[in-house]
């Protein structure tokens, strides 16, 4: 090499060398300087893999506690490895997509068979025909994606992915609910955790997943903010957050997200399919027999409801992506209230209370209009670990599970944080001796659970159209909605502008439950787009008119 050519070369390769060296610190930076906060001990004997909702101090307590309750029954060191994706939606995006790939790769390699979008489309579909080959391909198979435990969310989740077959009662003898069942059989019992209360399924009929702990949801409000806009009275009821002095003061979560917050605004339909059906046997008129009065107490208390749901969603700041940013919001002033699961809104009352006790953030159940929920937990079809997922199926359900449900921090076996303010599934916890150090003795769900009863036959057929036409309805037509209805406040509600904003004819009852929870049910996503469409036109028309109307004050 010429010796003046030398520099050259040095500059050269010393300038692609930097370049080199930069793109390695962008890549491996984020890996470098990433705590050392692993959930994976790599010292650990076995890893228990559990899929979750839950936040990170629930799953802090949870998994510290399973650990060291091994630990001391078997002398092994066990790691919980914590998935949390999202919410159950985007935890049911996400198995669907595992189990697919995992289902292609045992039927292409371990049956020899052609993978084709009919067995794609059939494999976890329950109602796919009996004598589908794919079908029962995977529902006689072992067919796992490294997940063991499915912990936290709702009962309608928990029962989508029991029918797609994701979730099974065992994986092999001695494992699952069944040997639970068998070795504690009065936790399963009427005074343990019942099969059905007040309509609510507490577990599954076929083992596949059962309650750990009870919820319910409710309203949070600020008591500061409240008063700044005129409002002396907590609110009591889901009707109370349509008065128009809340106009874009509330904060509500987006019900496509969370299956919790759709059963939400199903609880708000079915107080007032209740309340009309009251009315009407006060009032029968032409109806002849209680058969024809419920028929039409459910129809119009449907229409009743999902007017109630616009104009809540008209009072709404925005739908969040995320629940647990509703309490944030409220407790900062940000919004005067919001419908949000109960253990977020006692929390944020408690994190806000004053030395005398008080406080200025409180939180209601709506008497009458809200039922006692559950949420679960099960194994997954192919668990690695199917021995360490009952072992902490079988501990959540402990004595000691329920208490770091339902103490309060500190308390002999509660939770060492923080309290998770979450009510213990089984009824015989309810003990005395419980009750006296619990965080919310006084909530005794089992007792609120009688006052209302919840007709699945009314409406949960509906549960997904109802997620559906809240989108439509609400959701993608916000702007619109919240413009309309601010100028019907302003103009004093003008009766035709009022009709008009009301207008349900497109989703009637009988509409939602047949033909549109067809489509919604048809796993065509394009009939479904082309269905929201269709409807997102027809709201945000209504809307627009209705404030075309308003302004001339018809």
């Amino acid at each position: 090499m010429p010796e003046a050519a030398a520099p050259s070369f040095v500059r050269r390769w010393c300038k692609e060398l930097a370049i080199v060296s930069a793109l390695l610190v962008t890549l491996l930076g984020p890996f470098l300087l990433k705590p050392r906060q692993s959930t994976v001990s790599s010292k650990a004997e076995r890893k228990l893999v559990i899929v979750t909702p839950h936040p990170e101090r629930l799953r802090a307590e949870f998994g510290q506690a399973f650990v060291r309750y091994w630990k001391e029954k078997t002398g092994e060191t066990v790691a919980v490895d914590w998935r949390v994706p999202g919410g159950t939606s985007e935890i049911a995006v996400m198995l669907k997509s595992e189990f697919s790939a995992a289902f292609q790769l045992y039927w292409t390699q371990a049956l020899g068979q052609v993978w084709s979008p009919s067995i794609a489309q059939n494999f976890m579909n329950p109602k796919a025909p009996v004598d589908d080959p794919a079908r029962q391909a995977f529902l006689k198979s072992s067919v796992g994606v490294g997940f063991d435990v499915f912990f936290g969310g709702g009962a309608y989740d928990f029962q989508i992915q029991s029918e797609a077959g994701t979730l099974v009662a065992q994986n092999g003898p001695g494992t699952g609910i069944p040997a639970l069942r068998q070795k504690h059989p009065v936790w399963f019992g009427e005074q343990g955790i019942p099969e059905m209360v007040s309509g609510e399924p507490f577990r599954d009929g076929k083992d596949r997943w059962v309650a750990c702990c009870l919820s319910s949801f409710g309203i949070v409000f600020n008591r500061d903010v409240l008063h700044r806009l005129g409002i002396e009275k907590d609110p009591a009821q889901w009707r109370d957050l349509a008065d128009p002095r809340f106009y874009g003061q509330l904060a509500l979560a987006d019900p496509g997200r969370s299956a919790t917050v759709t059963k939400a605004f199903e609880m708000l339909i079915q107080q007032e399919m209740q309340e009309a059906i009251a009315r009407l046997t006060q009032n029968p008129g032409n109806l002849k027999n209680a058969q024809e009065i419920e028929a039409a107490g459910v129809r119009e208390g449907w229409r009743n409801g999902m007017n109630l749901i616009q104009r809540i969603s008209a009072n709404a700041r925005y739908f969040s992506d995320s629940s647990s940013k509703i309490p944030l919001d409220v407790a900062r002033g940000d919004a005067a209230a919001g419908m949000c699961i109960d253990y977020y809104g006692r929390s944020t009352e408690e994190e806000t209370r004053r030395p005398d006790g008080t406080s200025r953030i409180g939180f209601i159940m709506p008497v009458g209009g809200s039922s006692v929920s559950v949420d679960p937990i099960a194994m997954f079809r192919g668990a690695p670990e199917a021995e360490l997922a009952t072992a902490f199926i079988e501990f959540v359900l402990s004595d000691a599970g329920q208490k770091i449900w339902a103490y309060r921090a500190g308390t002999p076996g509660g939770p060492t944080r923080s309290a998770l303010r979450r009510l213990a599934a089984r009824k015989n916890f309810y003990s005395p001796e419980n009750l006296a150090l619990m965080s919310d003795a006084a909530e005794m769900p089992y007792e609120k659970a009688k006052a209302f009863t919840y007709h699945p036959e009314w409406t949960a057929s509906a549960f997904s159209t109802l997620r559906f036409l809240i989108r439509v309805m609400c959701v993608d037509t916000h702007q619109e909605q919240k413009k309309a209805w601010h100028t019907l406040i302003t103009h004093h509600q003008p009766q035709r502008a009022v009709e008009v904003f009301h207008e349900l004819t497109s989703i009637r009852y009988d509409l939602a439950i047949g033909d549109i929870t067809k489509v919604v049910r048809s796993r065509d996503k394009v009939a479904e787009t082309r269905l929201a469409r269709t409807l997102g036109d027809t709201f945000r028309n209504n809307y627009e008119i209705a404030y075309d109307l308003a302004r001339q004050g018809e």
